[in-house]
C-alpha cells in the first residue's frame, strides 16, 4: 500500500500568504526590521485612507456640481462647443495648449491639400482613358490638368508625408482612422483619405508639447520645441505659394464644384489663412483653435468651477462631451442619469447632406431622429434641453448661393428659400417633436448658432450658465 502523502495547510496553498509570509530563516534582526518596514507602510496606508474618508466627507457637504451633457451627431459643433467653454471659464489653462492645436492645424491644412490631390487624380485619371472607357466616367469628373497644375501637383505631393508623420505622432493607443463625416448626397461613395480620430482620453497634446521646468508657464513660446526636426512648419512654409496657386486655381475650383467637395463648409478649413498658419513661428489664435477640427471618440469630462451671475458663490460644473456617430451612441445611456441639461448641438446647414457611416440617411433627417430619442427618454424628463441649431453661417451662405431647402426637406414645399424663412421652419419643426415626445411639459431652449463664432457662442453660454446655476441655488433653498 503505497505512503500517504499528509495534506498541507489551506495557508500553503494561498499564493498571497506565501508572498507575504516573513523567510523561514529569519534573523531576530531581520524580523526587527521587517516590523518596522510593516508599521510604517501601515502608517502610510492609514494616512491614505484616512484623506480618502475626509475628501468623501468634503464632497458630500459641497454644493451638488452642476452636470451638462453635449450631445449631437459628429461634426455638430460639440467640441468647438466645449472649447469655447474652456476659453471663457479656463483661458489660460486653454491657451496653454496652444502647441498642441497648432499641430492639429497643421494637419487640417495637408489634409485638405491630400483632398484637393485626390480630386485632381480623379479628373486626370478620367482624362487619361481611351474615349470608348469614358462613358463610365461622371462627367462631372472628367476636367483636363493643364502643365501648371500638374506640376504644382508634384511639387505638393510631399505634403501627403507631412500628413502621414503628424498622424503617426497622434496614433497613440486608442486612436483609429475614420472617413470623413460629412458626404453630399450627390456624390457617390468612393475611396476618400482617411480621418484620425483620437480617443479622448488618451494624453495625445503631450506629443506636440515640449516639457519645460516650470510647469506653471503658459507662455506658448516656450512650451514649442522650435528645434524638433519632426515639425512640418517649415515644409509648409515653403509650400505656401504653391498651395494658395492651387486652391485659387479655377480648374480645382471647378473640379471640387463637380465632385461635390465643399471644403469650405468643412471643420479644419484653413486654405483663406495660409499666410497666417504657414508662417514661421506660428502660434494659434483663439479664432484659429475654435476652428481646428481633431476627430475624438470616447468621452471626456471636463471641470471647471464657475461664479453665479451676482458674483457672491461658485459652482462646480462636469461638462461631458461624448463621440457622435453611430456606433458610439449606445454609450449616451450611462451619463444621463443625474444630468441638470443635455446641450443638442443640429448642424442645420447639412440639410443636403448624408452620414458617412450610413450613406442612406440625411444628417437633417437623423438630427431630427435623435432629438427625438433624446426629449423622449423617460430619464431624461427633469432635465433641461437646450438646442443649439448649429452653424447657421454655413446655412445662410448655402442658401443664399442657391442650394433649396426645399430639394432635400420635402416638407418645406414653396416656402421662401431664405435663410429667415427656413430657420425658422426648423426651430418650429423640433419644438414641435419636443411637444408631441416628451413625457412631461417643458420649456423649448432654441439657439441659432455659430460654435466658431466666439462673441455670440459666449453671449450664449454665460445665459445657460447663469440659468442653471438659478435653477441650482433654487433647488439647494439658498434663494427663494
Amino acid at each position: 500500500m503505497p505512503a500517504r502523502v499528509p495534506r498541507r495547510p489551506m495557508e500553503d496553498l494561498d499564493p498571497i500568504s506565501n508572498a507575504m509570509a516573513p523567510p523561514s530563516n529569519e534573523s531576530p534582526e531581520e524580523r526587527e526590521i521587517r516590523i518596522q518596514k510593516e508599521r510604517a507602510a501601515k502608517l502610510v496606508s492609514d494616512a491614505i485612507d484616512a484623506e480618502l474618508t475626509r475628501e468623501q466627507s468634503l464632497e458630500k457637504k459641497r454644493p451638488k456640481p452642476v452636470k451638462i451633457l453635449l450631445l449631437g451627431q459628429s461634426e455638430s459643433g460639440k467640441s468647438t462647443t466645449l472649447k469655447n467653454f474652456q476659453l471663457m471659464y479656463e483661458p489660460k489653462a486653454f491657451r496653454a495648449e496652444r502647441a498642441s492645436w497648432r499641430a492639429i492645424i497643421q494637419l487640417n491644412v495637408v489634409r485638405s491639400i491630400h483632398i484637393i490631390l485626390d480630386a485632381m487624380s480623379r479628373a486626370q485619371n478620367s482624362t487619361d482613358r481611351p474615349p470608348s472607357a469614358r462613358s463610365s466616367i461622371s462627367s462631372h469628373e472628367s476636367l483636363r490638368l493643364d502643365s501648371e497644375l500638374v506640376q504644382l501637383k508634384m511639387r505638393l505631393m510631399p505634403l501627403l508625408e507631412v500628413e502621414k508623420n503628424l498622424m503617426k505622432r497622434l496614433s497613440l493607443p486608442g486612436s483609429t482612422e475614420w472617413e470623413p463625416t460629412e458626404r453630399p448626397l450627390t456624390t457617390t461613395r468612393r475611396r476618400q483619405s482617411k480621418e484620425i480620430a483620437v480617443n479622448s482620453t488618451v494624453a495625445w497634446k503631450a506629443a506636440f508639447t515640449r516639457i519645460t521646468e516650470d510647469r506653471q508657464s503658459f507662455d506658448t513660446d516656450h512650451l514649442i520645441d522650435w528645434d524638433d526636426p519632426e515639425d512640418p512648419g517649415m515644409a509648409l512654409h515653403t509650400a505656401n505659394d504653391d498651395m494658395k496657386r492651387l486652391w485659387a486655381h479655377p480648374t480645382i475650383q471647378a473640379i471640387l464644384d463637380k465632385q461635390s467637395i465643399r471644403l469650405q463648409e468643412s471643420a479644419g478649413f484653413f486654405l483663406d489663412s495660409l499666410d497666417e498658419v504657414t508662417s514661421l513661428r506660428y502660434i494659434p489664435t483663439d479664432d484659429h483653435i475654435l476652428r481646428a477640427r481633431l476627430k475624438t471618440l470616447g468621452v471626456s469630462e471636463h471641470r471647471m468651477r464657475l461664479s453665479d451671475p451676482t458674483g457672491g458663490m461658485s459652482r462646480d460644473f462636469r461638462i461631458f462631451d461624448v463621440g457622435g456617430t453611430r456606433s458610439l451612441r449606445a454609450a449616451w445611456v450611462s451619463y444621463f442619469d443625474d444630468m441638470d441639461a443635455i446641450i443638442f448641438l443640429a448642424p442645420i446647414s447639412a440639410f443636403d447632406q448624408v452620414l458617412a457611416e450610413e450613406p442612406t440617411v440625411n444628417r437633417l433627417a437623423d438630427s431630427y431622429k435623435l432629438w427625438t430619442s433624446i426629449v423622449s427618454n423617460k430619464l431624461l424628463q427633469h432635465t433641461n434641453m437646450i438646442l443649439f441649431l448649429n452653424k447657421v453661417d454655413i446655412m445662410h451662405a448655402k442658401l443664399a448661393s442657391g442650394i433649396r431647402l426645399s430639394d432635400f426637406v420635402d416638407s418645406y414645399g414653396r416656402r421662401p428659400n431664405d435663410f429667415d424663412s427656413a430657420s425658422r421652419y426648423l426651430k418650429k419643426q423640433f419644438n414641435s417633436i419636443l411637444k408631441q415626445n416628451s413625457p412631461v411639459p417643458r420649456i423649448f431652449y432654441c439657439h441659432l448658432t455659430n460654435a466658431i463664432d466666439m462673441k455670440s457662442t459666449k453671449f450664449v453660454l454665460a445665459g445657460i450658465k447663469d440659468m442653471l446655476m438659478r435653477f441650482h441655488l433654487q433647488e439647494s433653498h439658498l434663494i427663494l
